[in-house]
């Protein structure tokens, strides 16, 4: 994270995390059974970033609409579907432009 402030505010009041730890560089968060670090890197360039993070769940249409609701970006190549490896998802970025694909096994 760059900005804690930003990353905060984000995955706090726009994704429904809650916060953990803040321990001044580093932040934890958690959301049901998901819990994510963050590290502050002031010098992380969003356009170099290729950080991601893989989420299953097994409600994704709900927490789909739940952003949806909210006004969060959805990546525009990300929007909710089925995949042909037969998994649902979408997927969306961060302020530092980590990638967040979130993923529910179809049956």
């Amino acid at each position: 994270m760059r900005d804690k402030t930003a990353t905060k505010d984000y995955y706090l009041n726009k994704l429904g995390f809650a916060e953990i730890s803040d321990y001044g560089n580093y932040l934890l968060i958690k959301k049901d059974q998901i819990e994510i670090h963050f590290f502050e890197f002031k010098e992380l360039d969003p356009k170099e970033n290729y950080g991601q993070v893989y989420i299953r769940t097994n409600e994704i249409d709900k927490l789909y609409q739940t952003l949806l609701d909210n006004k969060v970006l959805i990546h525009p190549n990300g929007h909710l579907e089925t995949k042909p490896w037969g998994q649902k998802e979408f997927a969306l970025l961060d302020p530092d432009n980590n990638l967040l694909t979130f993923g529910q096994t179809q049956e």
